[in-house]
């Protein structure tokens, strides 16, 4: 039964918005005791109240928090509590159900809690091949001096997906008009899309971008989050009527001015850049949120390629904890917005909680029903983001420590100290190709971002 208090909603993995149940929580915690033997479900009851309470000091009254931020804070409050030995079982707790899930998926990319099984488990596979499933193993290839090898291994690994890829959509042709590349933030769209049109131009295939971020709408109609800071990161950012729109006319044939907008001013002009698609032409749309329903609900799926990317790592610290898809991304983000939009790391991790939301809502929950994913992790990326951010960290463990609005950073900040106080840092990046996905967010590409 449901209790009353000041969260009413959640959003579910599969970025449904259902009712907010503390029995839930009291139940998750009094199993991970009672694998220990412990028996007093009041306790556990007291300890759901506290992450109650957590939840609504992390997000603010009327929050509604996400399966994961929950499952975050029950951790984190556990461990305050005193209870680390619960703390241990209920994270084994949380992953055999997401096991017990997968063994009930039947989506079209084998996806379970937006968790493509398959994949990883072939990622894992190629670590492993390769000495680098481990940061142990990094750290030998680095002491080895055969990062360079690594380097080079995983460009190509990348760039073979993106070939096989580019196969599929050929295979479609003529049918297919519009190549969609989406996935979370900073999974490394950009790159992917260029990469993408190198294969299909040498196909003799004439390709058209749509730029969805001149859709945005002026930055003062933007939604808010409970912070008061405009979100980027919702699909209700963005213009999907004119979307929509101008995806028709283009499959008509018709010519187009798409808008342009200013990320300094954050202000759009219409009926700025004109764009047409010829019927030998290819549209390609790099989005975060290309897989939303709403943005191209009026074109028929048969004229539509999906591609999903996200950073499907899969390396693991001493302690088995493997490296989360989340926070890769996290600090690509942080490095990349330092010199691309003269944001310090630390606020980037600050605003993290909200790209991380919409993401969850709006994002992930289609990597179910897309044609093909990609995996954009690169095992040699950490040790050079370490060297580039890792004094960030300490800082902003100590900045939100205290602020019960921001524990959300805090916990991310200290999580990923924690993964990457092992790991050898690198700071030469020489040996990154000047086309490598990762010039996306160090800097220093030959494509233009």
């Amino acid at each position: 039964m449901s209790q009353p208090g000041p969260i009413t909603q959640i959003v579910k993995r599969d970025g449904n918005v259902v009712a907010y149940d503390r029995e839930r929580i009291t139940n998750a915690i009094f199993k991970a005791a009672a694998s220990l033997g412990g028996q007093d479900r009041a306790l556990a009851e007291k300890r759901a109240l506290d992450v109650e309470q957590a939840l609504v000091a992390t997000y603010g009254t009327g929050a509604q928090p996400t399966v994961e931020e929950i499952q975050d804070i029950v951790e984190r409050v556990l461990i305050l509590k005193g209870h680390a030995s619960t703390a241990r079982a209920y994270i084994i707790y949380r992953h055999e159900r997401a096991q017990a899930r997968a063994t009930r998926a039947k989506q079209p990319v084998e996806a379970t809690d937006n968790i493509p099984y398959k994949k990883i488990y072939e990622v894992l596979r190629w670590n492993m091949d390769h000495g680098c499933e481990t940061i142990a193993g990094v750290n030998r290839l680095i002491a080895g001096n055969r990062f360079p090898e690594l380097i080079a291994a995983s460009n190509q690994r990348y760039d073979d997906e993106i070939a096989a890829g580019a196969q599929l959509v050929l295979a479609r042709r003529p049918a297919v008009r519009i190549v969609i590349i989406a996935g979370p933030s900073s999974s490394g769209k950009t790159t992917t899309t260029i990469k993408m049109s190198e294969h299909l131009q040498r196909a003799g295939l004439e390709l058209v971008a749509l730029t969805v971020d001149h859709y945005f709408f002026n930055l003062e109609q933007h939604p808010k989050d409970e912070f008061g800071d405009y979100d980027y990161e919702t699909p209700q950012a963005l213009d999907l009527p004119l979307i929509n729109d101008h995806l028709v006319r283009l499959l008509k044939g018709e010519t187009i001015r798409t808008p342009h907008y200013d990320f300094k001013t954050g202000q759009r002009t219409l009926d700025v850049h004109e764009l047409r698609l010829a019927p030998n032409q290819v549209l390609l749309i790099d989005s975060l949120h290309g897989l939303y329903g709403d943005m191209t609900s009026a074109v028929p799926a048969e004229k539509k390629f999906r591609l999903y990317i996200e950073t499907l790592g899969q390396l693991r610290n001493e302690a088995g904890d493997f490296m989360r898809w989340a926070d890769n991304r996290l600090l690509r983000r942080m490095l990349r917005d330092s010199w691309h939009r003269n944001l310090q790391p630390v606020e980037t991790l600050a605003h993290w909680h909200y790209v991380r939301r919409s993401e969850l809502r709006h994002i992930i929950p289609f990597i179910g029903s897309v044609d093909y994913v990609v995996n954009s992790a690169l095992p040699y990326e950490l040790p050079l983001f370490k060297a580039r951010l890792f004094k960030f960290l300490p800082e902003a463990m100590e900045k939100f420590r205290d602020q019960p609005k921001r524990q959300d950073a805090y916990i991310r900040a200290k999580r990923v100290a924690e993964f990457l106080e092992s790991l050898t840092a690198v700071a030469d990046d020489s040996a990154v190709p000047r086309k490598a996905l990762l010039r996306e967010f160090i800097g220093g590409s030959e494509y233009k971002y």
